[in-house]
């Protein structure tokens, strides 16, 4: 009787642990997804999931790991603008925010936590694409929506949220090449290392450099994305080099001119990210030589994410790779008002305004909002 009665457990134990499998695995569907404008896909390949339909309101985390430049700054703020528009606070019972740093086993750990705390959906920039094998696979077996974006993850258990990372590094690459066609000497400011971001950027760069024929050379420095970061790089790299015929940098750009200004070095063409002080500076300069690509996505792509993890709970369909749209200003196209802003801050990123998805944030909405962990 002991062995019948054991038995029955595990085999209740079994049972259980294959059905909140099954409610964690969402269905393959075809598309398109319920909000096609909003929600497209990374490619003709992605496929598209239609999760099991649970009752709202929801339980949403942010799980975010670097904090420490703007654009961080910046997303963080979105995030909780976003949750605090009313039909979309509406649909939450909580939305809680942790920023752990650049530690990875410390973003994973806070993951765990949400999981174990029975959030019914996790929005992650992860810190590195391949390390989060094992909460991944947590995360589907407890039921919970897994939505990366920006540093996106390297599975096809969740759901990326992001813009084509190596395409912006193939369009400043072929910005430069553009204006240097004979090649040259390229300043190159990276951003955090390791995280898929920096690495797809990096990659864009170089192997459209290398398809040119042409002849360059590539200083690298680290930036972190980060205007005092990539000031002091910048600088430090002046004072060894001397002159530059280009610049690329991935964030920070408003400090990497600012060191240029600073050394006295000539204004070169730059291809570089969406920062109002760069877009400023790109303006005022155009005819001094700084000619400018500024391409990117603003951190309004947080919101995107809340989004698509709000849709994937209420059972709608969703492509498990979404594709957001690049925004591009380039010289000599920089209008005062519309692609940069005098009255705002330096640090505040321009494009936060998803038309298709009906997201558009004034400054102040997100100005508004506090960076610290809720």
């Amino acid at each position: 009787m002991f062995k019948t009665f054991v038995g029955g457990i595990l085999a209740a134990a079994a049972l259980t642990l294959s059905y909140t499998t099954a409610l964690a695995d969402p269905e393959i569907v075809s598309g398109p997804a319920a909000e096609a404008d909003c929600f497209a896909p990374w490619s003709a390949d992605t496929k598209f999931f239609k999760f099991p339909k649970k009752d709202g309101p929801f339980r949403i985390a942010l799980a975010n790991g670097y904090i420490a430049n703007t654009w961080r700054i910046q997303m963080i703020q979105t995030a909780k603008a976003y949750a605090a528009q009313p039909d979309v606070a509406a649909k939450l019972k909580e939305f809680k925010v942790v920023s752990t740093g650049e530690d990875v086993p410390a973003q994973i750990s806070a993951i765990n936590n949400f999981i174990d705390s029975g959030y019914d959906a996790i929005v992650v920039n992860a810190q590195n694409p391949t390390a989060f094998g094992p909460v991944i696979k947590r995360a589907k077996e407890a039921g919970v929506i897994l939505v990366a974006f920006d540093n996106i993850l390297d599975t096809q258990d969740a759901i990326n949220v992001n813009v084509d990372q190596k395409g912006l590094g193939v369009l400043w690459a072929n910005w430069l090449a553009k204006h240097l066609p004979e090649g040259g000497k390229v300043l190159e400011v990276r951003g955090v290392a390791g995280t898929s971001v920096d690495t797809d950027r990096h990659n864009g760069i170089h192997e459209t450099f290398a398809a040119t024929g042409k002849k360059w050379e590539v200083v690298e420095v680290i930036g972190k994305w980060d205007d005092p970061t990539a000031q002091k790089a910048t600088a430090d790299a002046i004072a060894v080099h001397k002159k530059f015929d280009g610049i690329t940098a991935q964030g920070g750009d408003t400090g990497v001119v600012q060191a240029m200004i600073d050394a006295g070095h000539a204004f070169v063409p730059f291809g570089g990210e969406t920062e109002n002080g760069f877009r400023k500076f790109c303006a005022k300069h155009a005819g001094e030589g700084l000619k400018c690509s500024s391409a990117g996505t603003g951190p309004a792509q947080v919101a995107v994410a809340v989004k698509t993890a709000i849709a994937a709970l209420e059972g709608q369909v969703v492509p498990q790779s979404v594709k957001l749209p690049l925004a591009i200003v380039e010289d000599p196209n920089f209008k005062e008002g519309a692609d940069f802003y005098p009255d705002q801050s330096d640090n505040f990123f321009v494009g936060n305004a998803f038309p298709t998805c009906g997201i558009n944030f004034t400054a102040q909405e997100i100005m508004g909002q506090t960076q610290e962990n809720q």
